[in-house]
Formats: C-alpha cells, structure tokens, sequence
C-alpha cells in the first residue's frame, strides 16, 4: 500500500477532485471520530472525501488524557457493556492497528482504609482483567497486583507513607491522541480518501429536504467549494448542535461540553516508575508518565463558552495541584507547571445536571434524509463510532456496501514496526544518530520513521535537534509540514509534535527555527515566517494571562484577546 503524503498541493488536489464529482461519502469534522469514519468507508470501497474547519485534531481529539482505557470507573457505576466494548478497543490497538502509537502503561491505586478497601477496589480491577482476557485481546498486558504499602512506596516513593495502607497496580495504555488522529487520517487518505483540513463547511446543500453535500470554504486561499455526496456525516464532537442548526434543527439529542484540564510537570518533580490514579470528590484523577514529563489531569466542569479554545482558569489549576499534592510528600507548585491544556469532551445531555454523570455511550441518528449525526462516546472506542456511523450512512445507499474491516487494517507506520524496534541499533548504527532518538522516531511514526531519516539523509543538519526543544530533531518539522498536513506553526508546535506543554517558554524560543524550516515546503516569504512567529507569540501569551484568571469568564475572555487565524 502506498504511503499517503499531505502536503499543500495533496490538499489542494483533494478539494478540487471533491468538488469535481458527486461522492459516497462526505465527513464533516477532523478529530478521531470522523478521521475514524473516513478510513471506514474508504476501506468498504465508498468513495469518501473528510473537511475539517481547523487543524486535525485541534478539537477535543488534541486534549485528552492521552489514554487508551476501558474505563475502571464505569465498573462501579455497573456499564459492563461500554468497559467491554473499551477493553476489546484497547487490545486491538495495542497488539494490531497502532502498537507503534499505543503503549502499555502502568497505575498505582492507593489504598486508605484496611480491608474492604482493598476487596472492593480488587474486585473491580480483578474484573476488569478477567474482561479484558475474555475478549481474547488482554494478554499483552500484565495482569493486576496487590501491594504492601512498603512495596507501593518502592514503586512510587513520591508518595507520602501516611496516604496510603496499601496499593493495586494494573496496566492500561496511552497514546499521543493528535499524533494518532494524524496518522488516522494519512491511513484513510492511503486508501484513497480525499482530504483537507482548514476547509470549513458554511452550509449544507439541500434539494427539497434531503442533504446533498456541503458547501465548503478552503480558509488558507479564500475559495470555496460545492460538494456533493450521496451521505454526509457530521462528526463535529462538541459542535454538533451548531453543525446541526445548519439543517434548521437540533437534532434527536442534544450535545453538552465538559472541560477537563491538564497540567504538565517535568518528570523529576514526582520520583515515581508508575502512573498514579486517585479517587476525587467528583471523578477521579490520573498521573500520567509523558516521556520526560507527567501529565497530571482532570477536572470535570460545565463549559458553554467559546468552544474552539477553552481556557484554563487559576481555579482549575489550584484544583489539580490541591488533589494531587494530598498524596505527594513533596508538593508540586506553580513554578513547576511547564504546560496546561484543557480541552472538551462530548457528552450525550440526560436528565443529571452534573456534566462527570452524563454518558460516554456515543449514538447514530439520520435527523434528515442524506445526513447522519454521530455524537457522544469516547476516544477508545472511536473505530465502534465510525462503524455506526457508516452503518448508518450505508442504509441511505441506494448500492450493495461490504461489512466493516477496520478491525484488521493497521494504520500506516504499524507494519513493520516492530521488525525495525529490534534493529534499532543497527538503524542507529547506519544513520549516526543516537539509539535513544531512533527509539524516538519509531514511537513517533513507527515504520514511517524511515521516510523521516531520507530526509536527514538528504540533508544531515536536519539530524540536529532543535534549540530549546531538543526531544525533537529538526527533520520531524519539516515532515510534518511535508507529509502530515501541518499548514501552520502552531499545527507543528501544538499538535504534530508537543512543544507547547513540554518546554517552559511554552515554545516561543524554538518558534523561529520552527517557522524557518516549515518556509521552504509551504512557500512562506519573510514576511509571512514573522506573521506566524507573532501569532504564535500571542496564542501563548492569551493562554498565560487566562491561566492567570480566578473563573471560566475572565479566563475565556483573555484566551479569545488572540487572533484566531493567521493573517494572510
């Protein structure tokens, strides 16, 4: 199979070649659901064409806690089916779609009181094992574990000894949720799937009441573009309700926006070998290992203000350091916080005002003829969503459609992956790099590694890291402008790599170096390479001044006092 290359002509040849004749399929919304749809009908042979306003995966799909998890905590509210399905997800994406992207990754459970503590607490994780075994796809993953609470504290000895009686450990895994979206989308596109992001749907093209395509407005050069499609599908996450009023209703449900924040602290802040999870007054609270970071997250809190940027106030982040600092014998404070994000997660409105008791369970509706909505769920089981979704779409066909195979289709840098982990000394050895950054490649971009190092190959000052940022090799920006669909400095630093939380300066100091080698693939002048550094500049400062702010309303209006798009 081919390898798919998004770069600024790819993009503009798809637009054209979607507007030049009607499609099966038409996906409105980049994050992991309708990247997830697109490769799911592109591979049932539907002609599939997939816009996103923004970048991929700048919703909610950039912003999660980054895990692949069934979902301990719905055991206890009795959701067997939703943890089931999850654990079944989990386990394919280690072991077949993505091991080069999902890892295994371990959690230590605290516990507090003697006896029925530990009973309860290992009941529930000795389930969610046994579930996960009983799907058939568990087994790459090591199995729980009681421990003493000397034992806990050899693991985790950042923890205070009067926190805890004893302890659990069990496995769940992570990934780097836009990374994964990325590749999504390079897979779908790999099959023959049509795609371009900042290309934003104004409306829907009707005759009489069926949907028959979209109009779509390509924001870098200002065209715009009449699309048809025999389905389209809005898979707009958090915007779902505002895509919807485009076909003059809601819809058969309604869509509610939960904030969650994170924050990132570097590694040697907490002395621990495994993540930590805690239980909070609402939820629960995850420590998460992030390379040379944590990642320490999350809360749970009605947000109906701007959606495309939600904003972190100084409550949230007093709220995480307060939870966290409960267990830790050494606090973390302010000064430690290299990053904070916050994001939005989808949540299928019911009849609980609390947004932490609202469902994770995803739902297919068909409000008009030629248009499905698919909403709700949750990042693990977004491949359950994009077959739902194209399922639905399927029965407005007027074709035979075959079943869905996406359960066998690795995503591209899989194959392969792990023949080239074990001769990563040997890559090490050809290309003059140190093993620990070809280990980096190969978790970044699995067998695509090799098209990163041609680069390098060409053009060996490439192979050098960059100032001030120096996890990442120089070569990783130009391909991600080349071959991933970056059009922007802040697509590079925020979401094709992560910059943006994993530095102190937030990225401003390596933002230039950045911009200059994004220059020659996108065509930019001098003048524009200034436009994007300032825009940068002025993104992360509005993100300080409202993480900086006591409420969501102050800390809204500071994060919207930078421009949204970069000027032309």
């Amino acid at each position: 199979m081919r390898t798919a290359t998004l770069g600024p002509a790819e993009r503009a040849e798809s637009l054209a070649a979607m507007a030049e004749r009607e499609l099966d399929l038409l996906v409105v919304g980049g994050g992991v659901v309708g990247a997830g749809t697109a490769l799911d009908a592109m591979t049932r042979g539907l002609s599939t064409g997939l816009v996103e306003a923004r970048d991929w995966a700048s919703g909610t799909s950039s912003r999660s806690s980054k895990l692949i998890h069934g979902g301990l905590r719905y055991l206890e509210m009795l959701d067997f089916v939703l943890v089931r399905e999850a654990l079944k997800e989990r386990g394919l994406l280690l072991e077949r779609l993505a091991p080069h992207l999902v890892k295994p990754v371990p959690f230590l459970y605290p516990l507090q009181h003697k006896g029925w503590e530990r009973l309860y607490a290992g009941a529930g994780v000795a389930l969610y094992d046994v579930m996960s075994m009983a799907r058939g796809h568990g087994r790459g993953l090591p199995l729980h574990r009681h421990l003493t609470r000397s034992h806990a504290l050899r693991v985790a000895p950042a923890l205070r000894k009067e926190a805890l009686v004893g302890a659990l450990q069990y496995y769940d895994a992570q990934m780097d949720d836009a990374r994964y979206v990325a590749t999504l989308v390079r897979t779908a596109a790999a099959y023959g799937a049509k795609v371009a992001n900042r290309a934003r749907v104004t409306a829907f093209l009707r005759e009489g009441e069926r949907v028959v395509g979209a109009r779509v407005q390509d924001v870098e050069a200002g065209g715009e573009y009449e699309i048809r499609a025999k389905q389209v599908v809005n898979a707009t996450g958090v915007w779902t309700d505002d895509t919807q009023s485009m076909v003059g209703e809601r819809g058969q449900f309604h869509v509610r926006a939960s904030k969650g924040i994170h924050l990132v602290v570097p590694k040697d802040r907490i002395h621990s070998s495994t993540g930590l999870i805690l239980r909070t007054e609402k939820s629960v609270l995850f420590v998460i290992p992030w390379g040379r970071h944590w990642i320490v997250g999350t809360t749970d809190t009605d947000w109906d203000l701007d959606k495309a940027h939600p904003a972190a106030s100084s409550a949230d982040i007093d709220y995480l350091l307060e939870h966290v600092n409960s267990v830790l014998a050494v606090p973390l404070t302010r000064d430690d916080v290299e990053g904070v994000y916050a994001g939005l997660r989808p949540l299928l409105a019911g009849e609980s005002d609390a947004t932490s008791k609202l469902s994770r369970e995803h739902t297919v509706a068909h409000p008009v003829p030629g248009l499905v909505v698919v909403a709700g769920g949750k990042y693990t089981t977004y491949r359950v969503m994009a077959k739902d979704a194209v399922d639905a779409a399927v029965h407005g066909l007027d074709m035979r459609v075959a079943e869905c195979v996406t359960e066998d289709i690795p995503l591209l840098g899989a194959e392969g992956y792990r023949a080239l982990w074990n001769a990563r000394a040997r890559i090490a050895a050809r290309t003059g790099l140190h093993v620990v950054r070809v280990e980096h490649l190969l978790n970044r971009f699995g067998s695509l590694a090799e098209e990163v190092l041609e680069l390098i190959a060409a053009n060996p000052a490439l192979g050098e890291p960059l100032h001030s940022a120096d996890d990442y090799l120089r070569a990783e920006i130009v391909y991600a402008a080349s071959h991933e669909g970056a059009r922007h400095l802040d697509d590079v630093l925020t979401r094709r790599t992560r910059i943006s939380i994993e530095t102190f300066d937030r990225g401003t100091r390596c933002a230039r170096e950045a911009a200059e080698l994004m220059a020659p693939v996108l065509g930019w002048d001098k003048d524009h390479i200034e436009r994007e550094v300032e825009h940068y500049e002025k993104r992360v400062e509005a993100e300080r001044e409202s993480q900086r702010q006591p409420d969501d309303l102050t800390a809204d209006a500071a994060r919207l006092g930078a421009p949204d798009i970069v000027p032309l």
